[in-house]
């Protein structure tokens, strides 16, 4: 039977105890993590969330104690009084492992079942399992580091935008469905039958109205929820570090970024980001690393040989660069006896299922390099080719050849795939702004120019004459911040002419009907006085992801959802009952799986 802890209170707790608190009286509570009954000794490691101590009972102890302490098992949740210690023999992988309590009264709170997996340790775990009992991963030494270290992510970020002048405000969880990118996830209403709220995807809309009412340094560390499939960095809900400024521009913006950034590191991981950080616009991005979320922490770039080959014989070269496309390639310097034949095979099948209609080689492992495409090369072409390339004895060249919405992002996937199999990128966090993204992109199913970002960016000044005539080359006053190859925050500068608002919808391909009952509130606030404004949201959950090594985000969430947005502990999403469907006035139809 459970015993009270009536008459005991915590002093401290398990993971902070030291020699320095040697010969006080402690109380500690937490769970037994192990038990180990030698007859007369009894040694049990109990643990909290801040770590383990050990509690020590002997020939010394009171018999009912040392009774108690022998029926002890994993997980029992007990509360100990007794003396602080130095131990005889120190455990050096634990810092509580000079000292023990000698327990005087020992409660148990709590019994507990056999755990369906071991508590302590990174033992590898069923992960539906894991989630299923989540609350019991949650016990474990990993999460628990991960969750504090989130937690201290968050205090930082207050600090400092507090600092800075900004102001902490809360939006809507329920708001208007508009279109931003994603499915929305909708509320139906009770009082308003047949009409839906939506969770929102970002608080873009109403900080841009807080601007508008004045407020201009915003800050919120803001729930947001899409409706999408999901990967290891993305969660149906998540995290978003919202800001906004009014009176700004693209620098300003990224400066508090940055400053945010080398606070962040160095309070939480003691690490000094170097600032100002670098910059790159989208179509450098694009043109060296393939991508416009670059890890630049290797090399290994993308380099155009078109000029070289597109008069050769190999017609897959020559096609490309007369359809307008390029022939590009990387080089995996010194890898040629690591990417052997077979594994080249293997990339092949890689670039065919994200793309590409093939790809050509070059592996130099022996005096002579072997050459996919040598046959089709006159003299001189190939060593032409290499020497561009700076492709060398020990080294292995990739191509693609295809127009460049194909052959610079595949190139861009196959690079990291090629590093990560050669175990080249270095450790540490390389951050870098990319900016100038294009204001719009081709569909090719549409053919037609369809918007780039949310409809509230800001074109270029330079850009604004294009808008209509020229929409390939207008570029927006858009930008996102890059974590070792991982989009860790968009924003941009928005749009307050009312005029150009308007025009912006249009080339959505909205109507005016439309465009009232989705945005009219916000194209009535601009007629009242719009400052200049801009800001960004940064992900708080990559950022925690990335800061503690996780390789998921479900390693950095409380109560994560799976691939299917559905979590196993709760069971949820689940069945209503007929009563509440009635009353938001909803009948469901049965849909094919």
């Amino acid at each position: 039977m459970a015993e009270s802890m009536k008459g005991l209170k915590r002093t401290h707790y398990c993971g902070d105890l030291r020699l320095a608190d040697e010969g006080k009286e402690v109380v500690v509570g937490g769970w037994v993590q192990k038990q180990r009954d030698k007859g007369t000794l009894v040694f049990v490691d109990l643990r909290d969330r801040t770590g383990i101590v050990q509690l020590t009972f002997d020939d010394r102890s009171d018999p009912a104690v040392h009774e108690k302490a022998a029926g002890l098992h994993s997980e029992y949740v007990v509360i100990a009084k007794g003396t602080v210690l130095k131990r005889e023999a120190p455990n050096p992988d634990i810092p509580t492992g000079d000292v023990e309590i000698f327990v005087t009264e020992l409660r148990v709170l709590s019994e507990a079942q056999t755990p369906p997996f071991h508590i302590s340790g990174d033992n590898k775990v069923n992960d539906e399992i894991r989630l299923k009992y989540r609350y019991l991963d949650l016990r474990r030494k990993t999460l628990q580091d991960n969750l504090r270290i989130r937690h201290e992510i968050a205090k930082s970020t207050r600090e400092y935008f507090y600092e800075n002048g900004f102001l902490e405000i809360e939006t809507p969880m329920m708001m208007k469905s508009t279109p931003e990118g994603a499915r929305d996830y909708l509320v139906p209403s009770r009082v308003h039958n047949g009409k839906f709220y939506a969770l929102p995807q970002s608080p873009q809309i109403y900080k841009q109205l807080l601007m508008i009412a004045g407020y201009d340094r915003y800050i919120q560390l803001a729930r947001c929820f899409r409706d999408e499939d999901l990967r290891a960095d993305r969660q149906p809900e998540f995290t978003q570090i919202d800001m906004e400024m009014s009176f700004v521009d693209i620098d300003d913006v990224l400066e508090i970024g940055e400053g945010f950034v080398k606070k962040v590191f160095q309070d939480v991981l003691h690490v000094d980001v170097p600032t100002p950080l670098p910059r790159m616009t989208y179509q450098e991005a694009m043109e060296r690393f393939g991508s416009d979320k670059p890890d630049t922490r290797f090399g290994m770039e993308i380099m155009d040989v078109s000029d070289l080959v597109k008069d050769s014989e190999f017609g897959v070269f020559q096609n490309a660069v007369e359809n307008g496309g390029s022939v590009r390639a990387i080089v995996a310097k010194n890898a040629a006896s690591a990417l052997t034949r077979k594994n080249i095979d293997k990339l092949v099948e890689y670039v065919r299922g994200i793309g590409a209609k093939g790809l050509a080689f070059v592996r130099w492992a022996d005096e002579t390099p072997s050459c996919s495409f040598s046959k089709f090369m006159k003299e001189g072409e190939l060593e032409a080719i290499l020497e561009r390339l700076g492709c060398e004895k020990g080294d292995v060249a990739l191509f693609v050849a295809d127009k460049n919405s194909v052959t610079l992002p595949v190139l861009g996937a196959l690079r990291l795939t090629v590093a990560k199999q050669l175990d080249i990128i270095p450790e540490g966090y390389n951050f870098l702004w990319i900016t100038e993204f294009p204001f719009f992109e081709w569909d090719e199913e549409q053919k037609t120019w369809v918007a780039m970002h949310h409809p509230f960016t800001m074109p270029m000044d330079e850009c604004l004459e294009y808008m209509e005539t020229d929409p390939g080359r207008v570029r927006a006053k858009a930008y996102d911040l890059v974590l070792n190859g991982t989009e860790l925050s968009s924003g941009s500068i928005r749009i307050t002419d009312p005029v150009l608002q308007q025009k912006m919808f249009e080339a959505l391909g909205l109507s005016k009907k439309e465009i009232e009952a989705k945005f009219g509130f916000l194209v009535d606030a601009y007629q009242y006085g719009a400052p200049p404004h801009g800001g960004m949201g940064i992900g708080l959950d990559r950022l925690a992801m990335i800061m503690t090594g996780a390789e998921s985000l479900r390693d950095v969430v409380a109560f994560p959802k799976v691939q299917n947005a559905s979590e196993l502990m709760s069971e949820c999403p689940s069945t209503v009952d007929e009563q509440q469907l009635r009353e938001l006035g909803i009948q469901l139809i049965q849909t094919e799986e």
